[in-house]
């Protein structure tokens, strides 16, 4: 039987977690750039573009639910409603990348602050949750909870590091 010990030691720990920043870092960018199209390009092209990825859909199923969903979705985008949109995915977005690349650097200062970011994240996504239902939103958030646990871990592991290392090293 392998030994849980040997499975999970810290460099395949420290590795797990460089990869979900990455993942995360990747997703932080796709949001900053989602959110300067929802600020910058008019609702008709975002019309357009919804029924040019859709129109196979529609062809096969009239009645597909992904395809109506987001062509009602675009339909029924007020400007306010798509200027929160944008504000929201660009700070989410700058705020999840400034914090990931203080991470990547090892800053010790970042990770409490990122654990109660992304925390406040959670809460928010979780609160999201209770109106839209979005799966999206749940793995997302599952995502969030695996990350503040890997990030906590690795806090506790480099400040002891640290620690033990000595001052010319």
């Amino acid at each position: 039987m392998i030994r849980l010990n040997t499975f999970l030691d810290e460099k395949k720990i420290h590795l797990v977690f460089e990869v979900s920043l990455w993942f995360k870092a990747a997703f932080a960018l796709s949001e900053i750039l989602a959110g300067v199209a929802a600020y910058f390009i008019p609702q008709q092209l975002f019309l357009t573009l919804v029924l040019w990825v859709t129109r196979e859909e529609f062809v096969e199923d009239p009645h597909d639910l992904v395809a109506n969903l987001l062509l009602h979705t675009v339909q029924h985008l007020s400007i306010g409603t798509r200027e929160f949109a944008a504000v929201y995915l660009l700070g989410h977005g700058v705020i999840k990348l400034w914090l990931i690349v203080g991470l990547l650097r090892e800053r010790l200062w970042y990770y409490p602050v990122s654990i109660v970011v992304f925390g406040a994240f959670i809460v928010y996504q979780l609160y999201r949750y209770t109106f839209t239902h979005s799966i999206w939103l749940l793995l997302i958030t599952a995502l969030d909870v695996v990350i503040i646990a890997l990030t906590w871990h690795e806090y506790r592991y480099l400040r002891n590091e640290r620690r033990i290392a000595p001052a010319g090293s």
